[in-house]
Parts: structure tokens; C-alpha cells; sequence
């Protein structure tokens, strides 16, 4: 039996004395050789025994007296006399614990490196997929937009012809808007800068507007969009137009992936766990489904199940990851669940609950028509087309409009005119719509100096909407507007005033 001895050395990297481990052997009188290595350290002790080796080295671990591990490198050389028998065996060893740990740690930061590029490499991916279908989005309104206004342009329709056009017209301009406002409301949520304005809201008037702004679309495809609703009112303190957003994105979603002739249904009810109430929508269609491995990453942004030329379903994939910012705001939760492709899709939104009914949201939607009989108006655009459209508009309503077709133009008419209101663009070249403002600010108030003043402009961020409160106009209103929108925002700034 071979038997091994301590050096000085030995003993400072084992923690061994010479005394308590001379003559005894390493496998049978105490464990020293970490267990997963002591078959490769068994292999090269029996080839120098038995002569089939004289010279080796093995890198393995070893414990030390205190039970921690040390990593070793031994180089074996053995002394053998001239009949081949073994005389001793001598065995150096070298502590490379720091060496094998560096070298774990950069496979592991290489492991960490080769991972972060990966996911960035994805990244970029899934983002060029996306601007890809971004300009594609962006685009495919424009085509019907620009045909149909040249066909009504170059020759004459009937009524039916003219009417589909305007609509198709409307239609595609409606869902620009709609993919602009995605876009908006994603760089709010990169930014941070989406905020709420709470009030205490019931979802079911919440629900039912949602419901409406898609049912012109289900009809289309014969799609049949069922309501259950609780009886009692169900109250959650939220934004009711973000909240609407919520579910009427959902719908959207259901709508789109869901086959003509199919079903969408919304539920709402009051959920009960571990003592803690909470409003429950859910959103059920028998469309599409989804892909059990895209799943995970349904409400992941800039993220779609197919980006390719070849899709079924238009959309630039933005609406999901929107709502489960918008759920995660109000403090709620969202999850999505289907069976698979072709088994449809369910969405479920739990939100906190009110349990008092000490609020009754009001589902009127009744709306007076303003009446601007004789207001003076005093418009200011660069653009032509905006400035004969603005003014055409208004004029409906019984307004005296005055145009002017920049900053200068509209200070020079300022004073002759006195209007009751100023309704301005922003971006103008030579003198901006801030800088007209904040010159009109400095003007005594019997010449004008505090006439009401509304910003119309197509920069429609939150951080333009500061700005253009702190230069001193009364509201903003982003392009493009409904013109009743615009009308009754008008009459709303007068009444303040």
C-alpha cells in the first residue's frame, strides 16, 4: 500500500498536521479526495502502483481539515527499481483555488456577455420587425385615403359611391389616429409619463362604451359581441378613459383574430380572495388563439406572433402591452389563456373594488350642440388647407372667424379684431405659436391681453402639453380633432372665461 507524507508546505494548504495523516490512506482512513473525483484519482494512483505510468498530472479537489474545499493540481512521478517494483511515489501539489475560481467567474461573466447580446440581438430584431410593420401600418390607410380622394376629385358618383368613399375615407384616417395614439402611449410608458385622472368609475357604463366603439367592425365580420354583467354596480377607482381603453382594446383583440360569423363575450362580476373583493372583466372569443410558446410574451411591447409580409391581421401588436401597463396603473392584474391555436382566447382583468356605492357614474350621452353665434375667432396656421377647413367649420356654428397665416400676420390683426378667442397652431416658421402667446400675454387686458387662447397642434406628448400651459394658452388639443370635439372645447374655454 502506498502511503503519503506531509510537507511543511502541505500542511498549510490541507490544514493537516504531518502527525495526523502519516501512514494513513486517503480512500480508506478519512475522506480527502471530493467524492465526483475520486474514480479519475483512483485510475491515476493505480497506474503509478502498477507501472503503467510514471509521470502524471491531475487537476481534482481535495477537502481541507475544516471541511472547505480546495481546488489542486498534483503532478505525480514515481521511483521504481530495477526489477520494476514500486519504491515510492512523489507527488507535488499546487493550490490553484484562485486560478479555478477566476476562471469560473469569466466563464460565467462570458456566459453573462454571450447572453446580454444575445437578448440584444433579439431586441433589434423584434425592433426592425416592428418599424418594418410600423411603416406598413402607417402606410396601408394612406392607399385608400389618397385613391379615393383622386376618384372624387377627377369625376362624378352617385350618392351611394360618394357616401361609401367618404366612410372608407373616415375610416382609414380613424385608424392612423388610432395607431398614432398606440404609439403615443408607448413612449409615455418607456418614459414614465403616463398618469391617471382618477375618479370612482362603474365598469359597466365602462363596458358598454367599450363595447360600442367596436361594434360597427364585429358587424362587419357578423361577429356577435355578448354581454354578462353583474346586476349590482361595480365600482373601481380608475381613469374611466384609460379604463375604457383597457377593455376596448381587448375587444378590438377579440374582434380581429376572431373568424366572420364568430362570438365575443364579456364578463363582469365580483370576485372574491382571501378576504379581498375585486372586479373581475373578462374577455372570451373563439378566434384565432394563441401559440402556447408566444404566450409568455403576449403583453410584451414591439412583440407580435407573426411579422412577417405574409400575415392574416393587420395592427402594429402595441395594444396588449398597453393594457397591461394601464391594469398594472390601476393596481390590477391581467392574464391571457387559450387552449392553442384555433381554440379562441380568453382575457381576464382584476381590478381593486369599491365596496361602497357612494358613487354613481353618469352614462348620458346626451350632448347639447354648441352654439358660437357671434363669437369672434381669430385662427392662426400656416397650412392653408387647416385654415379654409378651421374656418369653414366654424362659421357653421355662427362664428366670426378671422385667418391669419402666421404669428406676424395675426399680431397685425390682433388689435383691429379684438376676438374673443385665439385659436393657434404651434409650429410656425419665423415666430412660433409659443412665442405669439406669450407676446399677446404682455398686452394690457382691455387690448386683449388675456383672451382666451386654445393650442391646435399635431406635437401631441404630455411634455408639449406643459409647455403649452406654462406659454399661456388655456388648453391643447391635438390633430387631428372631430369637429365637434373642437366645437364644444371652444365653447367650454368661453364659459370659463
Amino acid at each position: 500500500m502506498v502511503r503519503f507524507y506531509r510537507s511543511s508546505e502541505a500542511e498549510r494548504i490541507f490544514g493537516f498536521q504531518a502527525s495526523e495523516v502519516t501512514g494513513n490512506d486517503f480512500v480508506n482512513d478519512w475522506q480527502f479526495v471530493f467524492p465526483d473525483d475520486l474514480e479519475a484519482v483512483m485510475s491515476v494512483r493505480n497506474k503509478l502502483r502498477y507501472g503503467i505510468e510514471q509521470r502524471n498530472i491531475i487537476s481534482n479537489r481535495n477537502y481541507r481539515k475544516d471541511g472547505s474545499v480546495v481546488y489542486c493540481e498534483w503532478y505525480n512521478s514515481t521511483l521504481v527499481s530495477e526489477t520494476g517494483k514500486l519504491i515510492s511515489v512523489l507527488s507535488l501539489v499546487l493550490d490553484i483555488t484562485p486560478r479555478v475560481r477566476l476562471e469560473v467567474e469569466r466563464t460565467k461573466l462570458l456566459e453573462r456577455a454571450q447572453a446580454a447580446q444575445n437578448e440584444a440581438e433579439s431586441a433589434n430584431q423584434i425592433k426592425d420587425q416592428f418599424l418594418a410593420v410600423l411603416s406598413h401600418e402607417l402606410r396601408s390607410p394612406l392607399n385608400p385615403i389618397l385613391g379615393w380622394t383622386k376618384l372624387l376629385k377627377s369625376r362624378k358618383f352617385d350618392e351611394v359611391t360618394v357616401t361609401k368613399a367618404l366612410d372608407t375615407i373616415e375610416r382609414n384616417v380613424k385608424l392612423q389616429i388610432q395607431l398614432i395614439d398606440d404609439l403615443l402611449d408607448v413612449s409615455r410608458i418607456l418614459r414614465g409619463k403616463l398618469t391617471l385622472h382618477e375618479a370612482v368609475v362603474d365598469l359597466s357604463f365602462v363596458i358598454d362604451a367599450a363595447i360600442e366603439t367596436v361594434r360597427l367592425t364585429a358587424e362587419a365580420k357578423s361577429i356577435k359581441i355578448l354581454s354578462f354583467e353583474n346586476n349590482s354596480i361595480v365600482q373601481v377607482k380608475g381613469d374611466t378613459n384609460r379604463l375604457q381603453q383597457i377593455v376596448g382594446n381587448l375587444l378590438t383583440n377579440a374582434v380581429k383574430f376572431t373568424p366572420n360569423g364568430g362570438q365575443v363575450e364579456v364578463y363582469l362580476s365580483v370576485c372574491n380572495s382571501q378576504s379581498i373583493s375585486y372586479a373581475q372583466i373578462q374577455v372570451r372569443d373563439t378566434g384565432k388563439g394563441i401559440n402556447p410558446e408566444f404566450l409568455p410574451y403576449v403583453f410584451e411591447q414591439f412583440r407580435q406572433a407573426d411579422s412577417s409580409t405574409t400575415r392574416n391581421f393587420g395592427g402594429l401588436g402595441l395594444g396588449l402591452a398597453i393594457v397591461h401597463h394601464l391594469v398594472e396603473l390601476h393596481g390590477g392584474t391581467v392574464t391571457a389563456e387559450s387552449a392553442g391555436e384555433g381554440q379562441g382566447a380568453t382575457f381576464t382583468v382584476n381590478l381593486p373594488l369599491i365596496s361602497s356605492p357612494d358613487f354613481i357614474a353618469s352614462n348620458s350621452n346626451s350632448q347639447t350642440i354648441p352654439n358660437l353665434e357671434g363669437i369672434k375667432i381669430l385662427i392662426v396656421d400656416d397650412e392653408a388647407d387647416t385654415r379654409e377647413f378651421l374656418a369653414f367649420l366654424l362659421q357653421q356654428y355662427g362664428a366670426i372667424v378671422t385667418v391669419a397665416i402666421s404669428a406676424h400676420d395675426a399680431l397685425a390683426k390682433f388689435s383691429d379684431i379684438l376676438p374673443n378667442i385665439l385659436l393657434s397652431d404651434l409650429g410656425m416658421p419665423l415666430m412660433d405659436g409659443y412665442s405669439l402667446i406669450r407676446q399677446i400675454r404682455t398686452m394690457p387686458e382691455e387690448q386683449g391681453g388675456q383672451i382666451p387662447a386654445i393650442a391646435l397642434t399635431a406635437f401631441a406628448a404630455d411634455i408639449n402639453k406643459q409647455q403649452v400651459l406654462a406659454a399661456g394658452f388655456n388648453r391643447h388639443i391635438a390633430k387631428p380633432v372631430e369637429p365637434l370635439q373642437l366645437v364644444t372645447l371652444i365653447a367650454s374655454v368661453l364659459e370659463m372665461q
